[in-house]
């Protein structure tokens, strides 16, 4: 891998990892579509943990205000404090359906779903149409301030289904959200409050690859540019889709997607 397949991929990591359109999926699909290669598979997955921390550090910039807040009113009991004691609970609540998933089961997931193109491709469909859905039933009424226990328990269950590559973090935590009544803004306000921990314990988990078969020297360089760029287009994405969604819909989104999974379902059985 040179520099440029570096920087490119954290690009498209930062653009996939907050947009709704599958960060996962986008760097598998992209190797396949270009051939592009690595090494061994666990020498990709050490890269991908380094786009991931650049995607994490772009969360914590973002959103240092609210999180400093929320981590400081979890075990306050001030009166005043209430909603933000309950939303950063629900934060750490949301996050156990995922974390347990990925414990559990992330070593077979990622054996078996990195090579199925034809799902992450059906994936990127489906859960698009589902987003379009969600968009068009949903009441958009709620504030992130009503987000209970319960909530976040529902969208942090969807959120583990995103280890799946083709669901998209965001995108099917959006969806719940906008299923239990949030306005669009503030479901992917949840979704990226909800993103932050699990994405560090993630980080921290898959660094166990650096421990037991270190990092080839080549891929340092690499691994340094594709985190950065990650962080500067992640940050972008994030203020870009909060804006966005204020006044829009995720109708976009849902095209792209669907347009990207035809293609890839195009390449695999027609060939290019």
């Amino acid at each position: 891998m040179d520099i440029f397949q570096a920087i490119w991929l954290g690009v498209l990591q930062g653009l996939t990892e907050f947009l709704p359109i599958s960060s996962s999926a986008h760097l598998i699909l992209m190797r396949f579509w270009f051939g592009w290669e690595i090494g061994d598979p666990q020498a990709e997955l050490v890269f991908d943990v380094a786009l991931h921390v650049g995607t994490l550090t772009a969360i914590m910039v973002y959103f240092w205000r609210d999180l400093t807040r929320l981590a400081s009113a979890a075990f306050s009991n001030a009166p005043e404090r209430a909603l933000d004691k309950r939303l950063a609970w629900g934060v750490v609540i949301g996050c156990v359906p995922a974390a347990l998933v990925g414990a559990l089961f992330e070593e077979p997931i990622e054996e078996f779903f990195r090579s199925q193109y034809t799902l992450i491709a059906a994936l990127l469909i489906g859960i698009g149409l589902l987003m379009a859905i969600a968009d068009w039933r949903g009441r958009k009424q709620r504030a992130l301030e009503s987000v209970g226990v319960v909530d976040a328990l529902l969208i942090g269950t969807a959120q583990a289904c995103a280890l799946i590559p083709g669901f998209s973090r965001s995108g099917i935590t959006i969806v719940a959200g906008l299923m239990l009544g949030l306005q669009r803004e503030a479901a992917a306000r949840f979704s990226f409050l909800l993103a932050t921990p699990i994405t560090f314990g993630a980080a921290v988990w898959s660094f166990r690859n650096l421990t037991q078969g270190g990092v080839p020297a080549e891929l340092f360089a690499p691994m340094l540019a594709g985190g950065a760029a990650a962080m500067v287009v992640g940050w972008l994405c994030i203020a870009f889709l909060i804006r966005y969604l204020r006044t829009r819909s995720l109708t976009p989104f849902v095209v792209y997607r669907v347009i990207v999974g035809l293609a890839t379902l195009g390449k695999i059985w027609w060939g290019s």
